[in-house]
């Protein structure tokens, strides 16, 4: 429903009952000046703001709505199970049903404890990971943003870089007011696609297989190899965060599309179909270590909401059964966009990278070299030109987050409309930089 109020009239009243005026800082326009729009409603690649203008959404509720928003299927399966309650605080057989999806997917993966967020998903691996290696430290990588939780806050990329409260990106320094460093003191932070040296105190090297949270930066060749067998050598658990990567790349996930198998996976956002889930999961021995088989405590009233969960089986299922390969075309999708992107920069003589992995698009505004790194992903993002780009493509309909250190995610309800669309947009804004 739209409200005929201003965007700066919403604003207004939203800073006056919501700290910063939203409820996930990367919502707000820090980064690129100005007012956010509030969204009415969504469908496919399209977003209504209040007042009725549609955007051609890039955002996708950061990768949560890999099929497009509202999707049939998706809406169907909420309104099909809403009528039976929102909450039990007793086992489902959807539960059951989503978990034995995932294990399918992600061979190795034995067992999975659904969770209602990426945060938990992560801090529970983490301390999963200390309860069956008997060990204290852990091993992150510089601009890999693995959620809120205060042990991994530390160098982390995302909104945290984007509001500007890291003042150091490679010590374990607490990346905001209120985690004490004694919280970090167990956190070893080593910049990305550097294979580090892992002691006999580290418990578990939790890294994005793809870094999505610093812009988009990929694995160079052998780093991720590396990482297991380091892990190997050293008896410390290797830890795929998959927030966004899990069932994007590939069927299954990250560890099918590098062909490299973590001890613990971490999931969110396709799995929920853009309702509240999180889900961590590894192999058999490790897993059994989790309360109530084991010592290792961790709760949830609303972990398995039968929305949640619902919603997300009709995402898995529905890319099992959308005709040709669902992947192949999110990947031609974003090959596309990002082929626009760059002609059009290149055409009016800007220089930009725009780095692919799989289905995700990323954007950096340098001329230096390929980003392999968090330090070269913050120079690149320190020109302002982001957000030149952000409002010129937004005052043409076109919706990018409101950030640099963030991906682009068409979906499969991206069509060459949008993208051609798209082109002749990018053409005229970069030509008026």
């Amino acid at each position: 429903m739209e409200h005929n109020l201003a965007p700066d009239e919403l604003w207004a009243r939203a800073c006056r009952v919501i700290p910063g005026g939203v409820n996930s800082p990367v919502r707000a326009f820090k980064a690129v000046g100005g007012t956010p729009y509030f969204v009415a409603r969504a469908e496919g690649p399209f977003v209504w703001e209040s007042r009725g203008r549609r955007f051609i959404d890039y955002v996708q509720a950061y990768g949560a709505s890999i099929l497009g928003h509202a999707h049939p299927a998706v809406v169907g399966a909420i309104a099909s199970k809403v009528v039976d309650g929102t909450s039990y605080g007793a086992p489902t057989v959807g539960e059951i049903l989503l978990a034995e999806a995932i294990c399918e997917r992600v061979p190795g993966c034995e067992q999975v404890r659904l969770v209602s967020s990426g945060t938990e998903a992560t801090m529970s691996a983490l301390r999963v990971a200390r309860g069956f290696t008997a060990r204290n430290k852990i091993i992150k990588f510089a601009g890999c943003y693995h959620g809120h939780s205060d042990s991994l806050l530390a160098a982390s990329g995302s909104g945290v870089a984007t509001l500007g409260l890291e003042k150091n990106t490679t010590s374990a320094v607490p990346g905001c007011l209120g985690v004490t460093p004694n919280l970090v003191a167990d956190t070893i932070v080593v910049p990305y696609n550097r294979v580090p040296k892992i002691s006999q105190e580290v418990a578990c090297v939790i890294v994005e297989p793809a870094a999505a949270n610093m812009g988009l930066v990929a694995p160079v060749e052998g780093f991720l190899e590396g990482l297991r067998k380091a892990c190997n050598d050293s008896g410390a658990l290797l830890i795929f965060d998959e927030v966004i990567t899990g069932f994007r790349l590939s069927r299954g996930g990250a560890s099918e599309f590098y062909g490299i198998k973590p001890d613990l996976w971490c999931f969110g956002k396709v799995i929920g179909g853009g309702l509240p889930i999180g889900a961590f999961g590894g192999r058999r021995e490790v897993m059994e270590v989790l309360a109530p088989l084991g010592e290792v405590y961790q709760a949830g009233t609303l972990s398995g909401n039968p929305l949640a969960v619902a919603a997300g089986l009709a995402v898995l299922k529905e890319l099992d059964v959308s005709g040709a390969n669902p992947y192949q075309r999110l990947t031609q999708s974003a090959k596309k966009l990002a082929d626009i992107l760059s002609e059009a920069a290149n055409q009016a003589g800007i220089s930009v990278q725009l780095p692919l992995v799989g289905p995700l698009v990323g954007i950096f505004f340098t001329d230096e070299g390929p980003v392999t790194n968090y330090d070269m992903a913050n120079k690149a993002n320190d020109n302002g030109a982001y957000a030149k780009f952000f409002w010129g493509m937004l005052n043409h309909g076109i919706a990018f987050a409101p950030g640099s250190y963030e991906v682009m995610f068409p979906s499969l309800a991206h069509t060459e409309l949008e993208l051609e669309y798209t082109a002749q947009a990018a053409a005229e804004v970069f030509s008026s930089f």
